[in-house]
């Protein structure tokens, strides 16, 4: 079953891309795997997924052992200041760095280790006080100030919307930070790479695809409800 609803969404991406004329191999799938058992993400594996999300720390450290070598980590959910040297050099992405602080203690635990980590810049479009990360209007110039850190590289912006049981809702909401994500990637700051646009999870994907992003977030549409 995970097998046939991972290929249901990738079909489901290949319509969204066609729909607006993009090609879908732009877009990553991050299968979400977060409270689910190694077990249903070897069949995730076994299907063909390589990329797999997580939103706590002490569950990535517990689960990379014991998957394949070649699986990608991206880590998802809040990343507290405290945690930052456990995920230094194991993740491919950090998605969810939302203040400067929090970037600043990522430069200093990869500095220590000699890695340059790759992060997006997560942004609260909808101004949500739920949600953590930037607001809109203070990106940019976080995004300045990030970029002068040595050890950290900027690929691109993630954004959650609000959960809405009609996806059109957030479409406003992915077409704006698309329209600023190509604002930045025109501005050439140094040390910044635009080139991921991480937004969109099971209710909304299709509509996030159809307005640029990059990068999907799938968890139940995989793995079913919790």
């Amino acid at each position: 079953m995970i097998g046939e609803r991972l290929k249901k969404i990738e079909q489901q991406i290949e319509e969204s891309c066609r729909r607006v004329g993009r090609d879908p191999s732009e877009v990553t799938l991050i299968a979400v795997s977060k409270t689910k058992p190694v077990s249903m993400m070897t069949k995730a594996y076994e299907a063909g997924a390589r990329q797999f999300g997580e939103n706590r720390v002490q569950e990535l450290l517990e689960k990379i052992p014991q998957m394949p070598d070649d699986t990608m980590w991206h880590l998802i959910g809040h990343l507290q200041t405290n945690k930052v040297r456990q995920v230094i050099g194991r993740t491919r992405l950090i998605h969810s760095v939302d203040s400067v602080r929090l970037a600043r203690e990522i430069e200093k635990e990869s500095a220590k280790r000699g890695l340059v980590t790759e992060i997006l810049l997560e942004v609260n479009v909808a101004r949500e006080e739920s949600k953590f990360g930037f607001f809109l209007e203070e990106t940019e110039e976080a995004l300045r100030e990030i970029s002068q850190l040595k050890h950290v590289r900027v690929c691109g912006l993630m954004t959650i919307a609000p959960f809405t049981a009609d996806m059109e809702e957030n479409r406003p909401i992915f077409r704006k930070l698309n329209q600023f994500f190509v604002d930045m990637k025109c501005k050439n700051i140094d040390n910044v790479n635009m080139a991921v646009l991480s937004m969109g999870m099971t209710g909304d994907f299709s509509v996030a695809v159809e307005e640029g992003a990059t990068m999907v977030r799938i968890g139940t549409g995989i793995f079913s409800a919790r």
